[in-house]
C-alpha cells in the first residue's frame, strides 16, 4: 500500500466527551502509522464515505437504555435501513471500541449492537472489539491501553508499511492540522516583562474571579434566565446542593428523564496564572484565526473548535476562558506532548514515566487519584513552555455537562404574562472536597453553577433522556429508587404523572407510586421533603420511604428499604406489571438495588433465583425496568 493510498477515519459517538477522547488518541495511533487520518463525529460521516478508507476506527459510549449516543443516531439510522444490500460495506475494515459501564444492565449495549451491524453489511474487523468498564479501578485505561497497542500491531499486519519506510516514532510531535496564528492586521506584541503580574493582582480581588456572563455560541443552544439559584442542604452539612430554576423562552417540551446540558466557563484567576506560567500575558488579547499547518490540509477539514471557520477570529483569553479545559484531569497523552515542550531532561523523562504502560499506577497516583489539572501538572513543571499557537491541540474542549431535569412540564403557563416560556428545574450537588495531597477541587461545572446569580443568561442545550417515559404508563404502578441528586428526574416523573392523571382521569389514580429516597441526614438533605408531604395532602397516590444512613449507629440504605417492603414491590412490579426506574450514581449502588428486587421476586413471588433474575431480565426487555446513573 502506497503512503498516498493510506487513508485512516476515526469516527465516535460521544455523550460526555470520553468517547471522544478515545477516538482522538486513535487518531493519534493512525497518524504515527502514516495514515492521513480525519477524526469525526458519527453523524458527521455517511456510509458511502465508510467506503472510501483504508480503515475505519470507531470509538462509541452506550447511554440511557443500551441507546447509541445523540451525535450517532442519524448515522445509526442509516445503518439500520432495511434497503442496504447485504455486502455493501464488504471493503470496509475496521476496528471499534466501546465504552460502558457494569453496573447497566445493557452494558455496552451500543457498541455491540454497532458492531454486528457492520459485521452484518459485510465490513471485516482487523481485530476482537475493545470494550472499557468504568467501573474499572484505572478506568477507561485499563483495557483501552492493552487494546490499542493490539490494535496497532494488526494495522501494520493488514496495512503494512512500504519497504523503507517506518511509522512515526513516538518522540517525534506530531503536527496539528491547524495551528493558531495572528489574524490579519492584528499588531503583534511588544517584549514585555508583565507576564509574571497579572495573575497576583485577580487573585487578591474574589470579587473579579467570576466567569464573564456573555452567551456561548453552542449549536441548537437556547437562551435560559437564572429565575433562582438556592441552597438546599443546611449550612453545616458537608455538601452544597443547589436547586436551580431556570426560564427558557419560547415553547420547549420536555420528558421525566430528559437532560438539560450546562456549558462552564473558566474562572479569570485560573486563565491569568496559565497565561503567566506559560508567559503569554501580552498577547492574550491579540486577534488571532485558524490556519492550515501545511498546504496539504484541505480548507474543509474540522476545526479543533466546533462552529468555528478559518476566518473566525478569537482570542487565548477567549478560548481559555469558553473553549479549553484547563481544570480538567490530563490523560496519558497530554503528558506525552508536554515532554516535547521542555528542555529539562529530568522533568522530561517524568513527563514520559507517565505515559508508560509499565508504570501505570505512576501516572495514577499523580494524577487521577489527587484528581491534578492540567492547570495544576503546567504549574509543577515550570520548565514546559507549550508553544501558544498548538495550544487547542495540548489542551483538551471543555465539555457540556447533563443533568436530569427535577421537573415536569405543568399545564399551565410558568408566565401568565408570557405562556411561551418554559420552566425547567435542576438539582446540582456542587462538587467541592480535598484531596490526598490536601488541595481543595472543585467541578469545572458545578463550580460555574455556584457563581451564577438570578437574572444572569446562559447557554444551554436540551435533550431527549432514556427513560422513555409516556402518557400510556400512567396506569401502571411505579416504583422509584433515586438517592441522593438521582431523586431528580423522580420528581419529575411524579409531577408529571400527577399532570397526566389530572388530564386523562380527572385526578384519580388506579395505581398507587413508590418512591424510595437516601441521603444522610433526615434534617439536613432531605431534598423536596416538604412537597413529598404537600403531594400527600392533595390526594397524589405516592408513599416516600426515605433511608438515611447516619441517623443511626447502622447505616441504611435504599435498597434497605426495597427489602423492607418486598412485598408491596412484588405486588407492583409481580402482579400489576409496574415500572422500576433507578436513577443516581452508579457503581455499588444499582447493583445492590437489582439484588434486592431480586431477592423481593424470590420472597414474595415464590420464585426460585434463576426464575427471579429472569423475570427481571425480562422486566429490562420490555422496557419496564430502566435505569439512568451517572
Amino acid at each position: 500500500m502506497t503512503l498516498q493510498a493510506r487513508r485512516a477515519l476515526v469516527v465516535y459517538g460521544s455523550e460526555t466527551g470520553t468517547a471522544r477522547d478515545v477516538a482522538e488518541e486513535l487518531g493519534r495511533i493512525a497518524e504515527r502509522l502514516r495514515f492521513d487520518t480525519e477524526v469525526a463525529e458519527l453523524d458527521a460521516i455517511s456510509l458511502k464515505q465508510l467506503r472510501q478508507y483504508s480503515v475505519v476506527l470507531v470509538a462509541i459510549s452506550t447511554t440511557g437504555q443500551g441507546e447509541l449516543p445523540a451525535n450517532s443516531q442519524s448515522f445509526w439510522k442509516a445503518l439500520r435501513s432495511a434497503r442496504l444490500p447485504p455486502a455493501c460495506l464488504q471493503t470496509t475494515r475496521f476496528a471499534s471500541f466501546g465504552l460502558g459501564d457494569t453496573s447497566y444492565p445493557k452494558f455496552n449495549w451500543a457498541h455491540r449492537k454497532l458492531y454486528n451491524r457492520l459485521i452484518q453489511l459485510g465490513a471485516s474487523p482487523i481485530c476482537d472489539r475493545g470494550e472499557s468498564d468504568e467501573q474499572h479501578p484505572e478506568g477507561v485505561d485499563g483495557t483501552f491501553i492493552p487494546w490499542s497497542t493490539a490494535l496497532r500491531d494488526r494495522l501494520l499486519e493488514e496495512c503494512p508499511l512500504p519497504q523503507g519506510i517506518e511509522p512515526i516514532p513516538d518522540d517525534v510531535l506530531l503536527d496539528p492540522k491547524w495551528v493558531l496564528d495572528f489574524a490579519d492586521g492584528a499588531q503583534r506584541p511588544q517584549a514585555s516583562n508583565d507576564d509574571q503580574t497579572t495573575s497576583s493582582i485577580i487573585e487578591n480581588d474574589d470579587a473579579l474571579d467570576v466567569p464573564p456572563t456573555h452567551l456561548l455560541d453552542i449549536p441548537g443552544g437556547l437562551t435560559a434566565n437564572i429565575a433562582s439559584n438556592n441552597r438546599l442542604t443546611s449550612e453545616n452539612h458537608w455538601q452544597d446542593v443547589r436547586h436551580l430554576t431556570l426560564h427558557v423562552s419560547g415553547h420547549h417540551p420536555y420528558a421525566p428523564g430528559d437532560v438539560l446540558t450546562l456549558y462552564p466557563k473558566n474562572f479569570p484567576i485560573d486563565i491569568n496564572e496559565l497565561l503567566s506560567v506559560m508567559n503569554w500575558t501580552s498577547i492574550a488579547d491579540i486577534p488571532l484565526k485558524f490556519t492550515p499547518s501545511s498546504p496539504s490540509v484541505s480548507q474543509s477539514s474540522r476545526l479543533p473548535i466546533p462552529n468555528f471557520t478559518p476566518s473566525t477570529t478569537t482570542t487565548l483569553r477567549n478560548l481559555l476562558t469558553n473553549h479549553l479545559d484547563l481544570m480538567s484531569i490530563p490523560r496519558r497523552s497530554f503528558f506525552a506532548l508536554l515532554a516535547h515542550f521542555t528542555t529539562d531532561e529530568t522533568q522530561r523523562e517524568r513527563l514520559l514515566e507517565f505515559t508508560n504502560p509499565e508504570y501505570i499506577d505512576e501516572y495514577f497516583n499523580y494524577a487521577t487519584r489527587p484528581r491534578r489539572s492540567i492547570l495544576e501538572v503546567l504549574q509543577e513543571f515550570m520548565t514546559v513552555k507549550i508553544p501558544w499557537q498548538r495550544i487547542c491541540s495540548v489542551i483538551p474542549a471543555i465539555r457540556g455537562r447533563q443533568f436530569s431535569i427535577a421537573s415536569a412540564m405543568s399545564p399551565s403557563p410558568t408566565h401568565p404574562d408570557d405562556p411561551e416560556t418554559t420552566k425547567i428545574e435542576l438539582l446540582i450537588a456542587i462538587v467541592k472536597y480535598s484531596t490526598v495531597i490536601r488541595r481543595i477541587r472543585q467541578g469545572v461545572c458545578t463550580r460555574y453553577v455556584a457563581s451564577l446569580k438570578p437574572g444572569q443568561d446562559i447557554t444551554v442545550t436540551l435533550a431527549k433522556g432514556g427513560l422513555g417515559v409516556t402518557k400510556k404508563e400512567t396506569e401502571k404502578p411505579v416504583v422509584m429508587i433515586g438517592p441522593g441528586t438521582g431523586v431528580a428526574p423522580m420528581r419529575a416523573l411524579t409531577y408529571q404523572r400527577k399532570y397526566w392523571r389530572d388530564e386523562v382521569q380527572g385526578g384519580e389514580a388506579r395505581a398507587r407510586d413508590m418512591l424510595f429516597f437516601g441521603c444522610r441526614n433526615a434534617e439536613s438533605d432531605f431534598f423536596f421533603k416538604d412537597e413529598w408531604e404537600q403531594l400527600k395532602q392533595e390526594g397524589v397516590p405516592l408513599d416516600v420511604f426515605a433511608a438515611f444512613s447516619r441517623d443511626q449507629k447502622n447505616k441504611v440504605y435504599v435498597q434497605d428499604l426495597v427489602r423492607q417492603q418486598s412485598a408491596r414491590i412484588y405486588e407492583a412490579l409481580g402482579k400489576q406489571d409496574g415500572i422500576v426506574y433507578i436513577c443516581g450514581s452508579s457503581g455499588k449502588m444499582p447493583q445492590a438495588v437489582r439484588e434486592a428486587l431480586i431477592e423481593a421476586f424470590q420472597n414474595d413471588g415464590d420464585m426460585t433465583r434463576d426464575e427471579a433474575e429472569n423475570y427481571l431480565t425480562a422486566m429490562e426487555k420490555s422496557g419496564r425496568y430502566k435505569q439512568e446513573t451517572w
